[in-house]
């Protein structure tokens, strides 16, 4: 139960700000066999989903103190993100699982207040389809 607590833990962690690997953990706990397949794709997702909704919250609440040193955005990420979202709408939601803008657009999600039921629904199937090609890699590479 502990392991699966860490694996919830290490996934909320990877969407938000902080460096985390969700993946390497789901990895070894595919190869190690000691929990259902469906049991460690649903919690990951939900941890991982949590923290991007995590990131929502702040940019729909702390938008305001932008520029400040410690916030957790840094103004190119976020023009980065903005462009991404002015382009492509709710729809470029579908790349927060990816390493370094997935986090700013969820952020700016937030900012440009996405409605969260919308947000939830993009962020959801992009996570869910990020760890079901986890669980397929590692099947493939592990030969199960």
């Amino acid at each position: 139960m502990l392991a699966l607590a860490g694996l919830f833990s290490v996934a909320f962690l990877a969407a938000t700000f902080l460096p985390a690997q969700s993946e390497i953990l789901l990895t070894a706990m595919l190869v190690a066999e000691r929990y259902p397949v469906p049991a460690l794709v649903g919690i990951a997702t939900l941890g991982n989903v949590l923290g991007s909704t995590l990131n929502w919250w702040l940019g729909l609440n702390l938008a305001r103190f932008e520029g400040r040193r410690w916030f957790p955005v840094s103004r190119e990420q976020a023009a980065r993100a903005e462009g991404w979202y002015h382009r492509w709408g709710r729809w470029s939601l579908l790349l927060s699982w990816a390493p370094f803008i997935g986090d700013p657009l969820t952020f700016v999600a937030g900012v440009l207040r996405e409605r969260l039921s919308v947000f939830l629904l993009f962020v959801t199937v992009a996570k869910l389809g990020r760890y079901l090609l986890v669980v397929w890699a590692t099947a493939s590479w592990s030969g199960a």
